[in-house]
């Protein structure tokens, strides 16, 4: 009867043995898809402040063509030339501070890029196969 049990505790011990190679190749695939996933959402975000980088910038190029003239002109009438250019200089260059100031914030959202979730859930992975257990 023991004979027996041993015979069926090598069995069982032979198959978990057959079995870690498969487990371990998906665990990793798991992980890798964790990874992906996790850096796809910090990639966006990142990419949103990106946009409103350029987004600023445009607005700003083109808030200097176009309004300059027209704000300097209409000034001119009141004050000499060059403070009327000098005001309009001014006003547009606080609009683009705000709206970078904006794509600053959206994009500390996105960093740091590493991809913490799937980094703590390899370490658990680890040190389960090292049998130390969760940390």
């Amino acid at each position: 009867m023991t004979e027996e049990r041993d015979k069926r505790a090598r069995r069982s011990l032979v198959s978990l043995f057959a079995e870690l190679p498969t487990l371990i190749i998906q665990l990793l695939k798991d992980e890798i898809e964790n990874l992906k996933r996790e850096l796809t959402a910090r990639l966006a975000k990142l990419g949103i402040g990106i946009g409103l980088f350029v987004v600023a910038a445009l607005l700003a190029f083109f808030a200097l063509a176009t309004l300059i003239a027209a704000a300097v002109l209409g000034l001119a009438t009141v004050l000499p030339g060059w403070a009327a250019a000098l005001i309009v200089a001014g006003a547009l260059l606080l609009i683009a501070v705000v709206l970078v100031l904006v794509g600053v914030a959206s994009v500390k959202k996105g960093l740091p890029i590493v991809p913490e979730d799937a980094i703590t859930s390899i370490k658990k992975d680890v040190n389960t196969v090292k049998g130390l257990g969760q940390s």
